[in-house]
């Protein structure tokens, strides 16, 4: 079973540490992690790749023993609470595991996305964002950053992940642009059929002032 413990944020490290030190029965904690996600830090003109605390204030626990687990993580100093529902020790459910799973790995390390944006809308096309346009709330074009909304724990959690935005388009300036040079050329067909009836016209003229 996956199981949460709350935190202190800034303290997940610190408690994942406490956690592998003090807890050493691996029928009891099978596994302590933290997700992460990368993201890109401009420091001194370079790009260097950089990891954030995905959910702040949480530590992750794998175990089947939850009451030895329980007892034990009574001597881990900075520990908040299990994440449950009252007095009950609620694990997460398959479709939380599963998500975490294949939103970052086994490593539990998110990459970096990428995507465009078409007029009002956001395309991811690359990285694990594809398909979850929809949970963005904002983004941040020039930290490439993306704030997007999921359930998790039980309740809407608001997380921080990178997202580069390659490419914007704005789809009623392009069909502006495309229709003002239609027009212009429908102008410029205009102009030249008047011009070609107004210089038979006046072929028609310099003839009658010959035969006249």
């Amino acid at each position: 079973m996956w199981y949460v413990i709350q935190v202190r944020a800034g303290s997940e490290e610190n408690i994942r540490l406490q956690c592998q030190r003090n807890i050493q029965n691996s029928l009891v904690l099978e596994r302590v992690f933290i997700p992460y996600y990368q993201n890109k830090k401009r420091i001194h003109g370079e790009w260097t790749l950089e990891q954030g605390v995905l959910f702040p204030g949480y530590v992750f626990l794998i175990s089947d023993q939850l009451d030895q687990l329980y007892q034990e993580l009574k001597h881990v100093n900075g520990l908040t609470r299990l994440i449950g529902a009252g007095k009950d020790i609620i694990p997460l459910t398959d479709t939380e595991i599963a998500f975490l799973l294949r939103f970052a790995g086994m490593k539990q390390i998110v990459g970096i996305s990428e995507g465009i944006i078409e007029g009002d809308q956001i395309k991811v096309h690359s990285g694990p964002l594809v398909g979850m346009e929809g949970s963005i709330r904002r983004i941040d074009r020039h930290k490439r950053r993306a704030w997007v909304e999921l359930q998790m724990f039980g309740h809407p959690q608001v997380i921080q992940v990178s997202l580069e935005i390659i490419a914007k388009t704005a789809k009623e300036a392009i069909a502006g642009k495309v229709e003002a040079r239609n027009a212009k050329t429908r102008e410029g067909k205009t102009g030249n059929t008047e011009k070609r009836k107004e210089n038979s016209r006046e072929e028609h003229r310099a003839m009658r002032n010959v035969w006249a």
